[in-house]
């Protein structure tokens, strides 16, 4: 691997990681997570993980070969971790980042899918991919409709398996295959995120080590108005979801999309209505 990912701090201005993005597809933003943030988090999906087998079935034989059997996963996350839902979810950081990437294309953007994903002894690389390749029915050349994540939950290194990515291959023609020497590695410490284009060629990569697991979280955002890969509406229910703060329903997409302002229309009304309002006067 001989191309490299641009590094800043989560607390520079967001016009760096804007910048970084346009230009290479990817970087890598330190410090996303504070180190207090990052231990509680830690401690709370401790248990979680503790009580999960890589041994699971999925939706089809693809996605099964696609993780394969040395993987622990929480999905769901806004159900089964308050930290997540409360502080991680609003994180202002990605707020920022997604206004910038999505907002034109969008009247507001949501959670595409939060997963941690726990890569253990002998986990191979995945298949290098686009995750916005999921929504192939969506014509190209098309906006980018997706910004996604994978945040460190531990120090990432090459032996452990970081995520490999091919900086600029957002702009590369479909069926362009990247080369060893055009990949690049997001080694980061703990905290850090690697945020990638959903046009971005990259993979979980290769688990060398005889005894380590390496944890971390997947977390994406898509324009408002396509179908996200997880179902929110049943992995976090109203009676959990109305426990949440506001902007974690609104991303969990329990507001509508409302785009009359520009004239457009509106989906995901209940009784015609903005369900995140219904949700707030206790009639969802």
């Amino acid at each position: 691997m001989g191309a490299s990912i641009p590094r800043i701090v989560a607390s520079a201005p967001v016009e760096r990681t804007v910048a970084a993005l346009n230009e290479h597809g990817a970087v890598i933003v330190e410090d996303v997570l504070d180190a207090d943030l990052l231990a509680r988090f830690n401690a709370e999906i401790d248990p979680i993980l503790e009580g999960t087998s890589p041994e699971r079935t999925y939706l089809n034989p693809a996605i099964a070969w696609f993780y394969g059997n040395r993987v622990r996963q929480i999905t769901g996350v806004a159900t089964r971790s308050r930290i997540f839902g409360h502080e991680i979810l609003p994180h202002p950081f990605y707020a920022g980042v997604c206004g910038a990437i999505l907002g034109a294309s969008c009247s507001s953007w949501q959670l595409n899918v939060a997963q941690v994903m726990d890569r253990g002894p002998g986990a191979d690389q995945q298949l290098l991919h686009r995750d916005e390749d999921v929504w192939v029915h969506l014509p190209r050349p098309h906006p980018e409709v997706q910004v996604a994540s994978v945040i460190a939950l531990v120090d990432f290194t090459a032996e452990l398996g970081a995520t490999v990515v091919a900086p600029g291959s957002h702009r590369w023609e479909r069926g362009r295959t990247p080369l060893p020497e055009e990949l690049a590695c997001a080694e980061m410490p703990a905290g850090s995120a690697v945020v990638y284009l959903g046009s971005a060629i990259h993979a979980g990569g290769k688990n060398s080590t005889a005894d380590r697991w390496r944890r971390g979280m997947h977390m994406s955002f898509v324009v408002g108005w396509l179908r996200t890969e997880e179902n929110h509406y049943l992995s976090t229910p109203p009676e959990v979801a109305r426990s949440l703060p506001r902007r974690s329903q609104e991303l969990l997409g329990y507001a509508a999309h409302d785009a009359i302002a520009v004239g457009g229309g509106y989906l995901g009304a209940v009784d015609l209505l903005d369900p995140v309002e219904l949700l707030a006067q206790a009639k969802l």
